[in-house]
């Protein structure tokens, strides 16, 4: 293997150091190569691919009406037992159990907000707080995603868990279906939870949060690799989110997925309309 892609382990004292190679010069060094240069200024392994919006249109149409249950038994069939299942505790803020509004399917657009290490405002006058919040939105907590939302859009953000923070509301929840996003899942909060039913937006979320973001938390990146619900979500994976919960299907397994979710979902709805016939229920949505 050649010496400049070789990702090396020293054993020091019991410890390992890792050391990349191609890293940038380093002038106590006599000019040599700096191994620990790259990885010391940061670096992400995880690459983000770029799809296009008719490759997007394309594969939402595959799983259109699809349910979670559906979609967890795909992943099964193709190998993937488990892998993509949010913990249950990211659940549907409000549900509509006639027209299933609450359910969306999307391609994931990813932001991560981290908890903030910087004191909060401290007792001020109003304008003053205006400005630091007007501040702290503007140049540490901003939503940078919002143009990459598109039509089916599901935005995915990782949020600061333990930080009672209403990064999502009633407003810019609204703001974000304006421009296409079908539904938004947070691994942490949000506020306004009242208002966010009434407008119908589709959230999966945690649990209610109340602050809003200064002095909370800080936006860390977007469209890279996160973590929500214990599932690891790339953008463009597919987002299947209904009342049992949220599934995160990878791209590359999304189509042999679909297929195979799809004959699940009509063999059940053929079996319950016989259900519904024999027991005297009206047709609903659930079977037609």
């Amino acid at each position: 293997m050649a010496m400049d892609s070789l990702v090396r382990g020293l054993f020091l004292g019991g410890a390992a150091v890792f050391l990349v190679s191609g890293g940038p010069a380093d002038p106590e060094a006599g000019g040599k190569t700096d191994p620990a240069a790259e990885l010391r200024a940061g670096r992400n392994f995880l690459a983000t691919k770029v799809y296009s919006e008719e490759e997007d249109q394309k594969l939402l149409a595959a799983f259109e009406g699809l349910r979670v249950a559906d979609v967890s038994d795909g992943l099964d069939a193709v190998g993937l037992q488990n892998i993509g299942l949010m913990d249950s505790r990211i659940g549907a803020a409000w549900k509509d159990t006639r027209e299933y509004i609450h359910r969306f399917v999307g391609i994931a657009v990813t932001a991560r907000y981290v908890p903030t290490q910087s004191p909060p405002a401290g007792r001020r006058a109003a304008e003053d707080f205006d400005r630091w919040v007007g501040a702290w939105y503007r140049d540490r907590s901003s939503e940078p995603f919002v143009p990459l939302i598109r039509k089916g859009t599901a935005l995915v953000i990782e949020d600061a868990e333990e930080v009672d923070v209403g990064s999502i509301g009633s407003n810019n929840i609204l703001n974000w279906k304006s421009r296409g996003c079908a539904g938004v899942v947070t691994s942490a909060t949000a506020r306004d939870t009242d208002e966010i039913a009434a407008e119908r937006v589709p959230l999966y979320f945690q649990r209610p949060g109340r602050g809003i973001r200064p002095g909370r938390n800080e936006i860390e990146s977007v469209n890279r690799p996160v973590v929500c619900g214990g599932a690891l979500v790339m953008p463009g994976d597919v987002i299947v989110a209904d009342g049992d919960g949220v599934v995160v299907v990878p791209r590359a397994h999304a189509e042999e997925v679909a297929r195979y979710a799809r004959r699940i979902l009509e063999d059940d709805k053929a079996g319950r309309r016989k259900l519904y016939e024999k027991v005297g229920l009206p047709p609903d949505r659930s079977v037609k």
